[in-house]
């Protein structure tokens, strides 16, 4: 019998009535997104944040099967903090090589320090992190392990998390000057599409392994954040690094 964080005790997790929910409930918030009938990105957010925790609730997942249980949050932490100092490193090792540093430029970071704070704190963190990481590494993973294990659990929670990312590659891709020569075009679009998929799969699965590994969610979501985050900041500097300089 599986306990809430409550304590109070609830039938067991049905993993395939809560896995199917939330595909079909990711599938119809993805079609209302890119028909742009969600409204603001804060609303958006909500719903599907709203939306993942009502599945859960319903299927009678429990904070184990989330990745929530406090008792993990430090190994969470440990592993999260991991991986930020690893993308740092990475990311500032492309902004340093002349011949890697255009794929961080990005008109997205034509902001100023407070936008920056606030898409950042606001948007990746809240808007982004939370509800992505608890709808693939919590309710769908979760849910798939308990049909499959964590193998099969772990490539069907990065395949949908590469095709979630379709609809926004195609709205954000000409905003990359190191890719938007190549979205041009129908066939160079399609490519872009192709590899944003097979990135973010790469992604999910590396997300999927600190879940995993820690046993929190709170790793995952870390690292998430430090991926679209720090990208991000580093793009910001290096484009008024170079305003700086004319």
């Amino acid at each position: 019998m599986a306990v809430t964080a409550a304590g109070s005790r609830r039938a067991s997790l049905h993993p395939g009535r809560c896995l199917a929910l939330a595909v079909g409930f990711l599938v119809l918030f993805a079609l209302a997104r890119a028909f742009g009938l969600l409204g603001p990105p804060v609303v958006s957010a909500s719903i599907l944040t709203l939306g993942m925790v009502l599945i859960a609730w319903r299927s009678g997942a429990t904070v184990d099967d989330l990745g929530l249980r406090r008792d993990r949050l430090r190994s969470g932490l440990l592993y999260g903090f991991a991986a930020f100092a690893v993308v740092l490193l990475v990311l500032v090792l492309v902004a340093a090589i002349p011949a890697t540093r255009g794929f961080l430029h990005d008109t997205r970071a034509e902001i100023d320090g407070g936008q920056l704070a606030y898409e950042v704190g606001v948007t990746i963190v809240l808007l982004t992190a939370v509800p992505e990481e608890l709808a693939f590494r919590g309710v769908v993973l979760g849910s798939a392990r308990s049909l499959w294990g964590s193998r099969y659990a772990v490539l069907v929670s990065s395949g949908l998390f590469g095709l979630w990312h379709i609809e926004p590659t195609v709205k954000t891709m000409s905003g990359n000057s190191a890719v938007g020569g190549a979205s041009s075009s129908t066939g160079g679009q399609v490519l872009l599409v192709l590899g944003a998929i097979a990135v973010t799969f790469v992604a999910g699965l590396l997300f999927c392994w600190l879940r995993l590994r820690s046993r929190s969610l709170l790793a995952p979501f870390i690292a998430h954040v430090a991926t679209n985050g720090l990208a991000l900041v580093v793009a910001w500097v290096l484009l008024h690094q170079s305003l700086l300089e004319k």
